[in-house]
């Protein structure tokens, strides 16, 4: 590497262009960043156990040249090996703390590990040193994501997106800041620009937030797929390597970060408790940090074994699932908030499945399956899935009854700032899941229903000034919205639920445990039928629970059945009166039936593996 290339070299690293210390020795130097190199030339290939490798070899070489310290920390943090990573950098700062990368890696290590205002503070010493370093504007953005800080997450990612339009995830990360805090201005322009970027194979987006954006079908598939082959491509040895295990028992696993009071928990805990065990042995790997709470201690006691995985690489969780001989691993994240899409990518268990928590194809090779029903993924729709598909026959949505419990307390209209009188429609869905056409709608409700009003979640202060100034446009008074604040317990929010009349969904991406949990609350869900699995899943429950009369087609449909049943007490009395005879006589709140529809397919899964059949679409019979 000449000395142009190692300015170069170093700028990448983000510090300023600067020759060598005149104390490295020549000889050592140049074979130190020989091996530099090489590693890049790996990293570049996405092999980073091969650069790993190139990278320890240069510190072993030059143990004073701070770039490798800072290069084998950017591969560690890769491999998930954090503490590693956490200690490559701070030996590259010690050496050199004008090394704005080395900060810069800090603060993205700090970040994984939920150490914000550490993260905060690394990020501001890259930026001290690189004031146009957008990657660190993009850390510090994320940190305020994490934060729910997202006026301040939208000034930084506004930084960082002035500097380095293209740079991976900020564009998709930005808009949806914006989306989490109804700050609609350029919407429709951004949402185009954005998926105009992922059509021409940049990686602007994070793939979950670009399901909530109205991309069609196989846009979303060939994104997964670009993703995936550039962020996570397999690896060059796979962990399992053929072996087909023989034991008693069927081996699941389940990996989440999220096995603690979170929507997938809530859903999830009552299958993990109710496995039939005569045919099952089940294993959680879980990712993320171990918190004590009522949800966490029940979930540790529902499974036969408990792996706390957080900390340990992507390679060392692939090892200890291959050491579990696990025969079917179900990633329960996908592409939402900390998953760890490395681990399927090192081929951890003959059998990998997509399921529940992402709502869309992974377009992963290595991943050879994905749960849904006839609704979410319709026959014609099986081309959009890298996955083959496992049709359960209801929904696919499970639902426990213990967590979902309704408090017995009775709740007045006035004291959830609700009129005494007047029609109650209502929206709990996430601020993300709410844009304009969506409102427009809604506003146009209001404005033909006299003295109705609009119940939502109070995700936070700017989200709740952003609508009522979106009414005042709409010509709505902005009291009209009304709403609702969080509430510590969840039966007391789903015993409040009984005082709205009609749950109005949204689109391109639906309530989906929202809306299991207002049926179950007894209040009937009106949707919009979209073409994506996203936006298909409140149809999925409606089907399952018997009630298709509320599932629309278009949005001129959805708007005149909202004003009909708002304006028709007798219809939405009938409805109402068939969704409390519904409730617990169809499939979709039957755990036990749900279990054996789900075991059911574990076993055509394990069964078709045993036979030395490759994976196919398989359809369990309700």
């Amino acid at each position: 590497m000449n000395r142009k290339e190692r300015r170069a070299a170093n700028k990448r690293r983000g510090g300023k262009a600067e020759a060598p210390k005149p104390d490295l020795d020549g000889a050592r130097l140049g074979l130190a960043e020989a091996w530099l190199a090489r590693g890049y030339s790996f990293v570049k290939i996405g092999r980073f156990h091969e650069a790993l490798g190139a990278y320890e070899t240069a510190v072993a070489v030059q143990p004073g040249l701070a770039e490798a310290w800072l290069d084998l920390g950017n591969v560690y943090t890769e491999l998930e090996r954090l503490d590693d990573g956490l200690n490559a950098y701070t030996k590259a700062i010690a050496i050199k703390p004008g090394l704005a990368g080395a900060w810069l890696g800090r603060g993205n290590v700090l970040t994984k590990i939920k150490r914000f205002s550490d993260a905060l503070a690394a990020y501001d010493e890259a930026l001290a040193l690189t004031p146009d370093l957008a990657e660190a504007w993009l850390g510090r953005g994320a940190v305020f994501t994490e934060l729910d800080r997202f006026d301040e997450a939208l000034a930084t990612y506004d930084k960082a997106f002035a500097l380095k339009p293209d740079l991976v995830r900020l564009e998709g990360f930005r808009l949806a800041t914006k989306m989490n805090l109804c700050n609609w201005g350029n919407f429709e322009p951004d949402c185009n620009r954005l998926i105009e970027s992922v059509r021409n194979n940049k990686l602007n987006a994070d793939p979950f937030y670009f399901l909530c954006l109205p991309s069609d079908g196989r846009d979303q598939y060939n994104f997964a797929r670009q993703w995936i082959s550039r962020q996570h491509p397999p690896v060059e040895t796979p962990v399992w390597k053929g072996r087909i295990h023989r034991h008693d028992k069927i081996r699941i696993g389940y990996v989440s970060a999220d096995f603690r009071e979170h929507a997938v928990a809530y859903l999830m805990a009552g299958v993990f408790e109710n496995h039939t065990k005569s045919m099952f042995d089940i294993t959680a790997i879980s990712l993320g940090p171990r918190v004590d709470s009522p949800m966490r201690r029940r979930l540790e006691n529902a499974f036969d074994s408990f792996i706390d995985a957080g900390r340990y690489s992507d390679a060392g969780v692939a090892a200890k699932i291959k050491s579990a001989e696990i025969d079917i691993l179900v990633d329960l994240m996908g592409f939402t908030r900390n998953s760890r899409t490395n681990i399927f990518a090192h081929r951890a268990a003959p059998i990998q499945v997509n399921y529940l928590g992402y709502p869309g194809t992974m377009g992963a090779s290595y991943i050879d399956y994905i749960i849904g029903d006839p609704i979410v993924i319709p026959q014609i729709h099986q081309d959009n899935y890298a996955e083959k598909v496992v049709y359960l026959p209801h929904s696919y949505i499970p639902h426990d009854g213990t967590s979902r419990k309704i408090s017995d307390r009775v709740y007045q209209r006035g004291e959830l700032g609700l009129p005494e009188r007047g029609f109650v429609f209502c929206c709990f869905n996430n601020s993300y899941k709410l844009n304009p056409d969506v409102f427009r709608i809604w506003m146009r409700l209001l404005r033909a229903v006299e003295g109705s009003v609009l119940w939502l979640s109070a995700a936070n202060p700017l989200v709740v000034d952003n609508l009522r100034k979106q009414a005042v446009n709409e010509g709505v008074d902005p009291e009209r919205l009304v709403f609702a604040t969080r509430l510590p317990d969840l039966g007391d929010h789903l015993a409040r639920q009984a005082l709205a009349d009609l749950f109005l969904d949204t689109l391109p991406y639906n309530a989906h445990t929202t809306a299991s949990d207002a049926l179950w609350a007894g209040v009937p869900v009106l949707t919009q039928i979209g073409q994506t699995f996203p936006g298909r899943v409140a149809a999925s429950l409606l089907h399952a629970i018997d009630l298709p009369e509320l599932i629309t087609e278009t949005s001129d449909q959805f708007e005149r059945l909202a004003v009909d049943l708002a304006t028709n007490p007798a219809r939405l009395a009938a409805l109402k009166q068939k969704l409390a005879e519904k409730r617990l006589a169809s499939p979709i709140f039957d755990t036990p039936l749900f279990i054996k529809h789900i075991e059911a397919a574990y076993v055509a899964m394990y069964n078709r593996h045993t036979s030395g059949l490759a994976p196919d679409h398989i359809t369990i019979a309700g």
